[in-house]
């Protein structure tokens, strides 16, 4: 732990100097800790707890993502709880709502404040693992002296936001550990294992947001993105995921505007429009009707001379059935 006067002295001074905010994310935040926040990094008291209450309603409006979330935190827990770290979900706004953490441990997370009801928000805590990747929205490691407070200096912190259903930041999930001996490439080694745990939260929560929809994954560069498509029976895009959204222009989050899905990949040879749906319901009446152009005709509500003027107009032969 780095002693605390000089802490101190070297927060302010960092973040008071203008050229190191403009060029350094970690200055910027100590800035917005300090002038926004009006934080001492000097504060020696404890971190702000909720009631019980308070968190048991949190709880309860999370109770959803902390259920399809449990399977993914005991996971994650068992690949990093060998090295003494433990593993946390918060809400938006930075409380923590669930950890995982080896029973020999949780009097030294209760006194870091790492447990249910503790509030880790920037505007609380200055910058730290939690807070500064939900004030951010994004994946950020805070090692050790890189956060605001001095007393929090013991820490390493690996985060990652979860975004929910229509794109909204719904949380974050954190590693914390205080193990001296533990290095930044160490801590980079967690962090991809955050973030691949949060990429698979968001997944399974979207999924189950729509569960009679078709899903369509997506390919994505960044595999840290999850690119999901949510779509109904006439192929219309009913929702997206984050990354999906982001790709395909959708906005970042609530409702998206409906668009076939064919029209976000690009699929514009052939017949497009109302040609296009017309031709989909007539191989598809055609396929169940194993090619039997009456029984089609009649499934569509057409006549069977109709059916086969809409089938010369579209280009479809009897063969194609």
């Amino acid at each position: 732990m780095a002693d605390p006067a000089q802490h101190v002295a070297h927060v302010v001074k960092t973040a008071t100097d203008s050229n190191s905010a403009a060029h350094s994310r970690l200055a910027a935040s100590w800035r917005r800790s300090l002038d926004h926040y009006g934080l001492d990094p000097g504060e020696r008291d404890a971190v702000r707890r909720i009631s019980g209450e308070a968190l048991a309603e949190r709880r309860a409006r999370y109770e959803a993502i902390l259920r399809i979330a449990a399977p993914r935190l005991d996971a994650l827990y068992q690949l990093v709880s060998a090295s003494g770290c433990g593993v946390l979900l918060t809400d938006a706004d930075g409380v923590v709502l669930d950890l995982r953490a080896a029973d020999g441990d949780a009097e030294v997370f209760e006194a870091w404040g790492l447990v249910p009801g503790f509030d880790w928000s920037e505007a609380s805590e200055g910058t730290n693992g939690i807070g500064t990747c939900i004030a951010e929205q994004r994946r950020v490691i805070i090692h050790r002296d890189e956060h605001f407070r001095a007393r929090n200096t013991s820490m390493s912190c690996m985060d990652t936001p979860i975004f929910g259903p229509e794109g909204e930041l719904i949380g974050a999930l954190d590693v914390s550990s205080a193990r001296a001996d533990q290095t930044e490439s160490f801590n980079r080694l967690i962090a991809a294992m955050v973030a691949q745990t949060a990429r698979q939260i968001e997944v399974d929560s979207f999924r189950a947001a729509f569960p009679q929809a078709r899903i369509i994954v997506t390919d994505a560069d960044d595999s840290e993105t999850a690119m999901l498509l949510a779509v109904d029976r006439d192929d219309i895009v009913l929702g997206a995921t984050r990354g999906a959204r982001k790709a395909f222009g959708l906005g970042i989050s609530g409702p998206i505007r409906r668009v076939p899905a064919s029209d976000l990949f690009g699929r514009e040879d052939g017949p497009t429009g109302f040609e296009r749906a017309e031709r989909a319901a007539v191989m598809r009446a055609l396929s169940r009707s194993g090619g039997n152009v009456s029984e089609a005709a009649r499934a569509l509500g057409v006549g069977r001379a109709t059916l086969y003027r809409r089938m010369s107009r579209l280009g479809i032969g009897e063969n194609e059935s």
